[in-house]
């Protein structure tokens, strides 16, 4: 079992394997401002090259081959990703990631297993899981934020992310239940994908995330072998937007799968 590899060096790249609603957002907004971890986004977000070039600014179209035109796009990841600061940051979401498999197995046909082509791709790699043990409580924000459109507020209540106008929150058991489902199964493909590649991830959870912040930051950069004295002044740039509306559609959705 390894983490990464190169377990005497320090690690060049992170892949944050997580699924919507585990606070990966704020992780990824405070290793960003250490100004030694990176940039981390979703780079490859869909599954969908052209897309990933539209997001990062590279020249459209393709004047070259499939093969050069998926390396021109990931070589501008890794340069945004990487911020100038020698290690760069993924955060990788399941529902495109066999696409993004596809395409490192492109770019890297003498690798013979995915995590040896991620390496080859990003240079020694830590691999990182946050989950959130309440798959309920995460299936409910999810759903909110699709509906109120609002995924992400910043401390002073300005929203941070915001995809349509507001909308108000309607409880729908159908829509709660299915979206319990996918993110159960999320958590489960990622495991899977773990033990078949034996690897070791650093494990997160979001709970002790959102309680401690700094103390999960330190965490990931001592695991990186960066200065963990870095989280030091950190700001938290993330509110948490749980409310009343969320338990009370938590106790609901509890109580409809337990009489399922």
């Amino acid at each position: 079992m390894t983490i990464g590899s190169g377990a005497g060096g320090r690690f060049e790249s992170y892949v944050l394997c997580t699924s919507p609603r585990s606070g990966s957002t704020l992780l990824c907004s405070l290793l960003a401002a250490t100004g030694l971890a990176g940039n981390p986004k979703s780079f490859f977000h869909e599954p969908s090259v052209a897309n990933w070039s539209a997001h990062l600014l590279t020249p459209p179209g393709r004047r070259g081959s499939d093969l050069d035109y998926a390396r021109t796009v990931v070589d501008a990841a890794i340069a945004e990703g990487t911020n100038s600061t020698g290690v760069f940051g993924l955060r990788l979401q399941r529902h495109s990631f066999d696409f993004l498999l596809g395409k490192l197995a492109l770019l890297h046909p003498e690798q013979m297993s995915d995590a040896d082509r991620f390496r080859a791709a990003f240079g020694r790699t830590l691999f990182i899981h946050l989950t959130r043990a309440d798959k309920i409580a995460q299936a409910v924000s999810c759903v909110i934020a699709q509906q109120t459109g609002l995924w992400h507020m910043a401390p002073d209540g300005t929203a941070l992310e915001r995809v349509k106008e507001h909308q108000d929150p309607v409880y729908d058991g159908p829509a709660l239940r299915r979206t319990y489902d996918e993110t159960v199964e999320l958590d489960r493909q990622w495991l899977s994908w773990f033990a078949s590649e034996a690897i070791e991830p650093l494990r997160l959870s979001y709970d002790r995330l959102s309680v401690d912040p700094l103390s999960v930051l330190r965490e990931v950069l001592r695991a990186l072998r960066l200065d963990e004295g870095a989280a030091d002044g950190v700001a938290i740039g993330v509110k948490k937007l749980a409310n009343g509306t969320n338990r009370d559609w938590a106790r609901r959705l509890r109580a409809e799968l337990d009489t399922a």
